[in-house]
Parts: structure tokens; C-alpha cells; sequence
């Protein structure tokens, strides 16, 4: 297949002059946010919608029509970032779009918060989608719910799961008892609104065939005598032309055991979903006629499969996605896979490439490409003219920038094991002698993988080498790589983040005396808990939102659904004293430099706020910084060049530079 390429950039106009200005520095240019945080394509393909920073922390959608050249993009909707932010906008038709705005309030506690609001093309008629309440409604809504079936073939309707709060005049004419989760159908143009499913209590999701079917529901059991989560749940099936509701399966995530259905095939009259095979995840097909028959779908011997890999507005599962030492699709569709190969020789710089959205009849594909050293391109590609139109850059700010090149290595562990990883070593550098950094992913039920990473990439740019290691405790390398998880096995984590800082000393990479840590969530965890356990190791100690006291880590979730689970999770024993870098650190001899959000929901401020005092009372040099306005992520372009420049000029002070 031959493939004509058009170079045509459509949405560089939509930021403003004074922000393309090239950035001062390399903070400056690895801190700002992406220009595209997230993009998809109309049902005719003939228009694309994403979401762009506005200013430092808020967000606006755009969109751009396709059907003529150099269009100006269009301002359909904006969020201040304080406290409201924009996710994913999804097509409901060619003219209109539904958004989801999320955030973090301050009440009692930390609230979060999602809320569903549709708009047309151009700005008009903005709706918001969520269920009303009022003063007599018992409870609040934290959440209007989620998109279950975009309607492709219908008008401005979609199908929602929405939550149902019941009110406390139930047995007069204006009251209700109804409680739990519904899915309506959900006119986003007039808010006209027919019932789908009747609410019902315990109901976490559904899945709809991508027809206006729902043919899967999804339950969470819970204790009886609290209503915690036990971290069990089941599923309910249904045939395509009936009504009532059968056991399907269930799946219980503390051990991990069960089967999990994600998507539908209507022809097949099968759900695609995920079970463990041989210790690892594999891809499974359950059919959906009764008989419940499972058949594997795709497995591997040596790591996890990820995920499902699916196309258009319908959702069709066309492949499934797994990583190895750089990502892999294994796809279903064989003409998919015969354009993921030409795409490939159409643009070798970037061979990681996938589909983002697609028209209804899937000529006219959204594109994303990238590599490890390329945040990344998006393109149009039209399958009956065969042209790639380029959309635009993802990261413009570092266009002309040299990059590095990122390597996946292991190295053994103290037991002989080897640790796979990846290796980021400053561009034009003979890879010896160099300032290094150990920097350990968050988690702890996460892995790294190949591809760009702003913080390594801008580090590399500094001169440093940057070891990311896949510790035991890591997800995606099967159940006996993760073992109890990176808390309860935090010993064999610690210990091969710190063997992969004795590595780089040991191969030459790390010139003696200039190793550092950094980490973001559990990887600011892992930094502080591997300092208190060699404390003469690293030179200086960089924790970004970091989990410091396992207890309290605990206690955090009490109140939530959620606290059995996070409870059995973080586990009970010894292991939560000495595995809590709060309670052991007066051993620690690095400075050590920290950043934390006051509204992060996903590590509270107090458990670094513990960390200060502690860190205060054993006369450890160490600095706190904290934001009032941002949560776990630190989505804010002046915060993060800022964090940047500081921890650059730490790392210095410390003797690691």
C-alpha cells in the first residue's frame, strides 16, 4: 500500500502568539503542557475536536473543520483549571460534542468531582447532563455518570449510566425512592430523557454491544454490616433480544482471580474480557448465548497483555496492545494490520503508532505517532485516497530540541534476578562518568514503559543519565513479578530500585559520588524509603507527592467505599512501620527536596507534611513545597517549569551535578 503524504498543520492557530514564542530554557520548554491533550474525530471525519491548555492551568476545546484548507479552528468550550479542568470530549454527532470537566473542591474533605456538559460545534447551546437533585435529595453526586453508547446511528442522543439519589418526600407525587445506577437515553441537545435501565443499587457499570444495546452489568458486593467495597464483583449478561438478566462471571481483585469483561462483538454474540493464564493476563472470549464458553484469545509467555485495542464510534475490538521492551499490537483485523505497516515505512521516525478515533465507516482514521525521543504527531489519514494529512505536534515547545535516545537494559538484582528498565543517557554522550538519576515509576501497580517521558527526557537534557527500573512490585510482568505489591514486598522493591543506583556505579555509568532519586507518587515513596534503607547511596532525595506512612495511607481512605480494600492492599504487620520512610527518618543523610498539592486526593498532603516533621526533628536538611490550587498531578505549566528549575538547582547544591 502506497501512502501520500500531505503536510498540512491545521491547529497551531489555535495558541495564542505570545505562548509560541520559543521558551526561554529547558524547564521552560519541558514543563509546559501539552498543546494537544486530547483529540477525536467527528462522525463523517470531516471535523476533529481536542483539548488544549488555556494558561497555566485551565483548558479550552477546539475544533477544526477538515473539509477545507487552513481552516481557523473554532472555541467551543473552556474550563479555568481552578477548580474545573476538561477531559475527554467525545462526538455525539457532526454537530455536537459531550465533554467531561472533573476536578478537585475543598470541603470537610477533598471532593472530587466529574461533570458531563454537551455543546455544539461552535460554542452554542451548552448543556449539562447530569441528573438533578435538590435540597430534599438524600446524598450528593460526586459524578454524573459515564458514556455507555455514543448512538452512532441515532441524532443528538447518547446512552448514559447515571446515578439516581433517592429524595426524602418519597410517597408524595414530586418525591422518589429510586436509587443506584441507571442508563438513559439522554437527548444532549433539549435534555429530553428515556429510561434504558432502572437504577439499582451496587451497579458500578455497564457495556452496551455499540448498537444501543446493554448487554452487560457489572456489581460490586460489599459488606453487609458498612457497605465497604470487598473488592468483588460480578457480571450479568443478557441476550441481544431479551430483557432479563443472567450470571455471567465475576472477578475479585485482591487475588486477582476471575474473569473481567470489557467489550462486546454483537456479530459473535461474545464479550472480550481478561483472565490470568499461567500467572499472567491473557485475553479471553466468553460467549454471551448461555453457555458461557471461554476461548483464549491472545496470551504471551513473558508479560501481560494490556489491553484491547478498538476502533470507531461502535468500539470494535480490532486487536489487543502488550509491552515487552518497547509496546506491541497484535491485531484481529488483518487490513489493520496491513495499514499499521504501511503507516510504518510512511513515517519510520515514529514507530509507535496508533488509532485514535475513526469515522462511522472507519475510512477516515485519526492518527497519533510518536517515539521515545518524539512526544508525538497527530495526522489524518483518508483509507480511499490514501493521503496522511499532519495535524499538528503534540509538544511544539521542543520541536528542533535534541532528544535523547531511550534503551531498555537490565541489570541484576542482589538475588541474581534480572530487572528490566530504561536507560535515557544525555544526547552525544559517551554514556560513562555522567550525573545520574534513579527514577522509579508510581504505583505501586504500574510499570514504565519505551516511549517519550518529559521529566527523563528533560534530565537527559541536563546532562544526567536516567535509569527507570521495572522493580518487582510492578505490574504488567505477571503475578510472580508483582508478589504481594511494591507495600507489603516493599523490602524486594526498595531493593531493586537501589540495585539499579549500584549498577549505574558500577558499569561507569554514574560518575562516583553523583547518584540522585527522584520520584512522582510511589515513586517519591520508593526515593524516600531507598534513602532511609542505604542512606549512603544517593546524594539528594527528590519526592513528588509521596506516600510516607503506610498507616496513615490507610486511615486517609476512611470514610470512602474504598477503605476494606485499601486497607487489605497496604496489609497489616510489620512491614507498615519499617516500610514507612516517616517512621524511619532520622536514617536518612541526603537533603532531600519535596513538592505536594493541597488538594491531591491520590496521596494526602499530610502524609508529606508528616515527612517535614520528621525529616525537622532528625535535622535533616530538606525543603517542602506545596500548591494550594492543584492535586496529585500538578497540571500547571508555571508550576512545573518552576519545579523543574528547582530541582535542577538542588540536584546541583547536593553534589550530584
Amino acid at each position: 500500500m502506497f501512502l501520500r503524504i500531505l503536510l498540512i498543520t491545521m491547529i497551531g492557530a489555535t495558541v495564542p502568539a505570545a505562548a509560541q514564542a520559543p521558551p526561554a530554557d529547558a524547564a521552560a520548554r519541558f514543563g509546559a503542557r501539552e498543546r494537544i491533550q486530547q483529540a477525536s474525530l467527528s462522525p463523517d471525519g470531516m471535523s476533529v475536536a481536542y483539548v488544549a491548555p488555556q494558561g497555566a492551568i485551565g483548558s479550552a476545546l477546539w475544533t477544526v473543520s477538515l473539509a477545507q484548507k487552513d481552516a481557523a479552528p473554532v472555541l467551543a468550550l473552556t474550563a479555568t483549571g481552578d477548580p474545573e479542568r476538561l477531559g475527554r470530549c467525545s462526538w455525539v454527532s457532526n454537530k455536537r460534542l459531550a465533554c467531561v470537566a472533573y476536578g478537585v473542591v475543598k470541603g470537610v474533605d477533598l471532593l472530587p468531582f466529574s461533570r458531563w456538559i454537551a455543546v455544539d460545534i461552535g460554542g452554542g447551546n451548552v448543556r449539562k447532563l447530569a441528573r438533578p437533585t435538590n435540597t430534599n435529595s438524600r446524598g450528593a453526586l460526586l459524578g454524573d455518570g459515564d458514556l455507555v453508547d455514543l448512538l452512532p446511528d441515532g441524532d443528538d442522543s447518547v446512552l448514559m449510566a447515571r446515578e439516581y439519589l433517592p429524595d426524602s418526600r418519597t410517597g408524595s407525587r414530586v418525591g422518589t425512592s429510586k436509587e443506584g445506577l441507571a442508563v438513559d437515553r439522554v437527548n444532549t441537545a433539549t435534555l429530553e430523557v428515556t429510561s434504558i435501565e432502572p437504577p439499582r443499587r451496587d451497579v458500578i457499570s455497564y457495556i452496551s454491544d455499540g448498537r444501543g444495546h446493554v448487554r452487560i452489568m457489572e456489581q460490586r458486593k460489599t459488606l453487609s454490616d458498612t457497605g465497604l467495597d470487598t473488592g468483588i464483583y460480578e457480571y450479568m449478561y443478557r441476550g441481544p433480544d431479551e430483557r432479563n438478566w443472567h450470571a455471567l462471571t465475576s472477578y475479585n481483585s485482591n487475588d486477582r482471580t476471575g474473569f473481567i469483561p470489557v467489550a462486546i462483538d454483537p456479530d459473535k454474540n461474545v464479550a472480550y474480557g481478561f483472565r490470568r493464564q499461567d500467572g499472567r493476563q491473557a485475553l479471553f472470549t466468553i460467549t454471551l448465548d448461555g453457555t458461557a464458553r471461554e476461548e483464549l484469545k491472545f496470551a504471551r509467555p513473558d508479560v501481560d497483555v494490556g489491553s484491547t485495542v478498538r476502533i470507531g464510534r461502535r468500539a470494535r475490538v480490532v486487536g489487543v496492545s502488550y509491552a515487552t521492551d518497547v509496546n506491541q499490537v497484535e491485531f484481529f483485523d488483518p487490513a489493520l494490520a496491513v495499514l499499521q505497516k504501511s503507516l510504518g515505512k510512511a513515517i519510520p521516525n515514529q514507530p509507535m503508532i496508533s488509532i485514535v478515533d475513526a469515522s462511522v465507516d472507519e475510512q477516515r482514521l485519526l492518527i497519533w505517532a510518536g517515539s521515545d525521543k518524539d512526544p508525538g504527531v497527530y495526522y489524518v489519514f483518508d483509507r480511499k485516497t490514501r493521503e496522511l494529512a499532519t495535524l499538528d505536534a503534540v509538544r511544539p515547545e521542543l520541536e528542533g530540541q535534541a532528544l535523547a535516545t531511550v534503551k531498555a537494559v537490565s541489570y541484576p538484582a542482589a538475588d541474581g534476578t534480572m530487572i528490566p528498565g530504561y536507560l535515557t543517557l544525555p544526547p552525544g554522550s559517551s554514556g560513562k562518568g555522567l550525573k545520574a538519576i534513579v527514577l522509579p515509576h508510581g504505583g505501586p501497580s504500574a510499570r514504565d514503559y519505551w516511549g517519550f517521558d518529559w521529566l527523563s527526557q528533560f534530565f537527559a537534557g541536563q546532562g544526567y543519565a536516567v535509569l527507570r527500573p521495572n522493580f518487582r512490585g510492578s505490574s504488567g510482568y505477571g503475578d510472580a513479578w508483582f508478589a504481594k505489591n511494591g507495600f507489603k514486598s516493599w523490602r524486594v522493591a526498595i531493593g531493586d530500585v537501589l540495585d539499579g543506583g549500584r549498577w549505574l556505579a558500577r558499569e561507569g555509568i554514574a560518575a562516583p559520588g553523583k547518584l540522585g532519586i527522584v520520584g512522582w507518587s510511589y515513586g517519591g515513596y520508593a526515593a524516600l524509603q531507598a534513602a532511609a534503607t542505604d542512606p549512603g547511596l544517593f546524594k539528594a532525595v527528590v519526592a513528588i507527592a509521596p506516600v510516607t506512612d503506610l498507616a496513615r495511607l490507610k486511615e486517609d481512605s476512611r470514610g470512602w467505599s474504598d477503605f476494606q480494600t485499601t486497607s487489605d492492599f497496604i496489609g497489616s504487620g510489620e512491614h507498615v512501620k519499617s516500610g514507612s520512610p516517616a517512621q524511619v527518618a532520622d536514617r536518612i543523610k541526603a537533603p532531600v527536596l519535596m513538592f505536594h498539592g493541597l488538594l491531591d486526593r491520590n496521596v494526602a498532603i499530610a502524609q508529606s507534611t508528616l515527612m517535614d516533621a520528621r525529616l525537622q526533628a532528625a535535622g535533616v536538611p530538606h525543603e517542602l513545597v506545596t500548591y494550594p490550587r492543584l492535586d496529585h498531578y500538578l497540571d500547571d505549566s508555571t508550576v512545573r517549569v518552576a519545579m523543574l528549575r528547582k530541582i535542577d538547582a538542588f540536584l546541583g547544591s547536593s553534589g550530584v551535578n
